[in-house]
């Protein structure tokens, strides 16, 4: 499965590259766009996961182009905004933004606010799917998900409680590419401020465990996905 795609909309450019600097690191594919115009053309074109918008562009104003997103696509919006007063915030929401944040900004600070987002809608999904079915089976493996239990070859495999939230989350999410810090975020919290190479580890006992070596697959410097081979 393709990166997480985000549209960056800045007229600044230093800004712009920034952003597109930092995010790539973060295993984030990016593409940039300086004026309302533009951005709009790249929402039809990229199809992005998730839109960057800067509140003050040349040609059109950051709420218009919210406004005409919202209407006609479910993407989520993190405003950039140099404006201070809460109203204005307000109002950014109430336009269809799922976030702000005011410049200047940390990096940080823009890395964390988008994965919250995209946490937040993915385990939304997540609860809809797990609404659907109960038990779940694949390869050799059952899955109660209610009763947290699992068993290989109808024998019970005893699993942390992080491990088996890992294993679900993999499992729900096939095919997706999780960076270590995505899947420290969901399994973990965003509080978490351990080492990333705490989700090596739990990997590596999942895949002993299970025998799932063939199905939660590395992705060589990005992270690990669970292969969608195992919808059977």
């Amino acid at each position: 499965m393709e990166k997480i795609k985000i549209l960056i909309i800045e007229d600044e450019v230093a800004i712009a590259d920034l952003l597109a600097y930092g995010l790539s690191n973060e295993g984030f594919e990016t593409v940039k766009a300086h004026t309302g115009e533009d951005g709009l053309r790249e929402v039809g074109r990229f199809k992005p996961d998730l839109l960057l918008l800067d509140w003050m562009l040349p040609d059109q104003s950051g709420l218009d182009i919210c406004k005409k997103v919202t209407a006609t696509h479910n993407i989520p919006i993190l405003m950039l905004t140099a404006k201070s007063d809460i109203k204005d915030k307000i109002l950014g929401l109430e336009f269809g933004a799922d976030d702000y944040i005011t410049k200047p900004f940390d990096l940080r600070e823009v890395i964390a606010r988008i994965r919250t987002i995209l946490r937040r809608l993915m385990q939304a999904s997540r609860q809809v799917d797990e609404t659907l079915e109960d038990v779940i089976r694949f390869k050799d493996i059952e899955v109660a998900k209610s009763e947290r239990q699992v068993k290989k070859n109808k024998q019970m495999v005893e699993l942390t409680p992080k491990e088996f939230d890992l294993l679900m989350t993999l499992y729900s999410y096939r095919g997706k590419i999780f960076t270590r810090e995505e899947l420290l975020d969901f399994v973990w919290g965003y509080d978490y401020f351990g080492d990333t190479r705490t989700i090596d580890t739990h990997i590596q006992r999942l895949r002993k465990k299970l025998d799932l070596n063939d199905m939660i697959t590395t992705v060589f410097g990005i992270g690990y996905k669970f292969e969608r081979q195992a919808d059977f």
